[in-house]
């Protein structure tokens, strides 16, 4: 014998995983849509760059990337015994935390520069996780491309948010567009 398992117990593992990370990420990356959303005042009064997508796309596009974030995922934690493997799960753990950070700062507190300084992060640690994700499976890594296609393009429109608005970004104290209230 000289493997340590077949393909189909390398299958069934993929597989095992992929129910478990595929709604997991889909879960977790749509909470945070669902409490704070783009149908605000707020956000209705900014001026819209001219590369903002009809709203529609961003839910069709995010759970596309959520699942294909879950897939990769499930090909890397069943690659039992790959080297950085351990480290790759990890980075992709907390991109995925720091992920969910951008809409709360964004929409939640109308904190635009907090949220571009949240994307530029981001930007590059799904460069590594994306490079960590290729190392360990090449196909992981691969998935996880147009993930990052649409994070680098969130920090180009979040930067243009910030530059066409810059009295309605709450870190700027703003023209009264945002409401804080001490507790």
């Amino acid at each position: 014998m000289t493997t340590l398992a077949s393909r189909g117990q390398l299958r069934a593992s993929f597989i095992r995983w992929a129910l478990f990370t595929v709604p997991v990420c889909l879960l977790l990356g749509v909470l945070p849509g669902r409490i704070w959303t783009a149908d605000s005042e707020w956000f209705r009064a900014l001026a819209k760059p001219a590369i903002f997508p009809e709203p529609m796309w961003f839910g069709i596009v995010w759970t596309a990337l959520f699942i294909l974030m879950g897939l990769a995922l499930a090909l890397v934690c069943s690659a039992w015994g790959a080297r950085g493997r351990t480290a790759a799960i990890a980075l992709f753990a907390v991109q995925f935390a720091l992920n969910l950070t951008w809409t709360p700062a964004f929409f939640g507190a109308h904190e635009m520069t907090l949220a571009l300084g949240i994307l530029v992060v981001l930007d590059l640690l799904v460069i590594a996780t994306v490079a960590l994700f290729w190392r360990v499976r090449r196909l992981a890594g691969i998935l996880l491309l147009p993930y990052l296609a649409w994070i680098l393009f969130a920090t180009v429109l979040n930067y243009e948010f910030l530059r066409m608005n810059p009295g309605a970004d709450g870190a700027a104290g703003g023209n009264g567009a945002v409401e804080r209230i001490a507790l």
